[in-house]
């Protein structure tokens, strides 16, 4: 009788799942996780910062239920932000220090938070840009993402003499778009088009009981600035010259399509077990403009430069992280974090284990905020540089140019110009000879970053490709069998 009681609590045991190693902590409770990023929109870029010009309503909306890293910073450009985004490190010691001429290859060598997720059981998918190399083994399909739906290069449209070059003759209006190894020509605005794809794919993950990470990257509000006429409109209406209506009228159709995104997580009732992020790549790109023949400065949301800045503005950028019941509404976190930590955190949410062998991880995961936004954070320092050396020329010769050290509370700029953030968040007061002592550790925390970095930039020698592959790709495609037509998903 004791053994068959015995019996039935060790079977009744394997029954119930186990509990997490901490019930209040979101370590471990694998959430479905969408990653919105958009391209070159900035902190001035959002009504809700304080923008007077351009209203983003569900971006707004998302912003007040969510929990907002006050602090968060990526790389100035694009390609850079991505892979430190995907790997947990800096892009230099993946090799990424531009974004074209190969330099824009993320290092084979890198295992991404994909493959990590994808390994604990997540159905993975990207759409939209991608940018980290467009000769195949380096396309997202060899780097973890099950579901692909991209354009190449860093833009619609774009070519270089390199292998960094888009579907031929490409336009942000119907699309050629490489889905899954074949490119099928879409229909609509591509935003629109980024936004259907990957609500279909959601929903069909969804009904399959099956997690997932979704990394949603729309190519817009990045130039050249063209946008449906219904949402450039009003931009034109009230004087602004069509290069600016065109950006804020692309912005004003990401906030439409964020409303149509979170709409279907209502319906779906998704929001329970799913983590939505919105950010952006770097700073913001469009600061000036034309406004009833005017010259005119667009909001930038008090911060100093933008895109392709080391200075405050080119690296700091919105992050909104909205999961109902679980994190805080409207709460601010203000702890400094950045991209490179997104590794380390998803990994954590997942309860996915991180291989041992792969690239060393900089980032730290962001859990113990999430649990506790005033937890106790440890100061760090954060380092960003611009890149964009002139092909085949030594870096080092660049070390102290377009370099920033970032802390809590400092940013020290090309080695000499020292700014007290938390004073000065518009870096209008340079206070270097009133801080020498902290210029100069700032000084030698990064001299040693930059000698450990170095002998990672693998592609400074590696010359431009002969060929562009999504050209040779989309031309030996549509002589054998023609470029499909994309159908556009019904969502339900």
């Amino acid at each position: 009788m004791r053994t068959l009681l015995w019996n039935l609590i060790v079977v009744l045991a394997l029954l119930v799942p186990a509990a997490p190693a901490d019930a209040a902590s979101v370590k471990g409770r694998r959430p479905n996780i969408i990653l919105v990023m958009t391209d070159d929109q900035g902190m001035g870029d959002l009504s809700c910062m304080g923008n007077k010009d351009l209203k983003t309503p569900h971006l707004d909306r998302l912003y007040g239920v969510s929990t907002r890293f006050t602090d968060f910073h990526v790389s100035p450009t694009c390609a850079p932000t991505r892979s430190a985004l995907l790997s947990g490190r800096h892009e230099f010691r993946n090799g990424v220090t531009h974004t074209i001429l190969e330099r824009e290859r993320m290092a084979l060598s890198t295992t991404t938070i994909a493959q990590v997720l994808q390994k604990a059981g997540y159905a993975t998918g990207i759409f939209g840009k991608w940018h980290l190399g467009d000769e195949e083994p380096y396309q997202p399909q060899n780097r973890g993402f099950d579901e692909v739906f991209i354009h190449g290069a860093g833009g619609i449209g774009q070519a270089y003499s390199s292998s960094c070059a888009d579907a031929p003759n490409n336009s942000y209006f119907g699309p050629a778009i490489r889905h899954n190894g074949k490119f099928v020509k879409t229909d609509g605005f591509c935003t629109d088009v980024f936004f259907q794809q990957a609500l279909a794919w959601i929903r069909e993950q969804q009904k399959a009981g099956k997690p997932f990470f979704t990394y949603l990257t729309p190519n817009a509000p990045h130039g050249p600035f063209l946008a449906p006429d219904e949402y450039k409109k009003p931009f034109l209406d009230a004087g602004f010259d069509e290069r600016t209506a065109g950006r804020y009228g692309m912005i004003a159709n990401i906030d439409a399509n964020m409303g149509l995104l979170m709409k279907k997580m209502d319906d779906w009732k998704l929001w329970d077990n799913t983590l939505l992020i919105f950010m952006t790549d770097n700073g913001q790109a469009g600061r000036s403009a034309q406004k009833n023949g005017k010259r005119v400065q667009l909001f930038a949301g008090g911060l100093r430069a933008g895109k392709g800045s080391v200075y405050e503005g080119g690296t700091h950028v919105p992050a909104f992280w909205r999961w109902k019941g679980v994190l805080g509404e409207g709460t601010d976190i203000n702890a400094l974090a950045a991209h490179i930590d997104l590794f380390k955190t998803f990994a954590e949410l997942a309860g996915a284990e991180i291989p041992e062998g792969i690239q060393e991880i900089d980032g730290r995961s962001l859990v113990p905020l999430l649990d506790d936004p005033k937890a106790k954070w440890e100061d760090r320092y954060l380092f960003s540089h611009k890149g964009r050396w002139a092909k085949g020329a030594e870096p080092n010769k660049d070390q102290h140019v377009n370099c920033a050290v970032r802390s809590q509370r400092w940013r020290l700029v090309n080695h000499k110009e020292l700014y007290d953030i938390a004073a000065d968040p518009g870096e209008e007061n340079e206070v270097a000879a009133d801080h020498p002592d902290v210029v100069k550790k700032m000084q030698a925390v990064y001299d040693a970053w930059w000698e450990k970095t170095r002998p990672l930039m693998v592609n400074e020698s590696v010359p431009n490709a002969d060929e562009r592959p999504y050209h040779v790709l989309y031309e030996k495609q549509l002589k054998a069998e023609g470029i499909g037509k994309w159908q556009a998903p019904k969502l339900d």
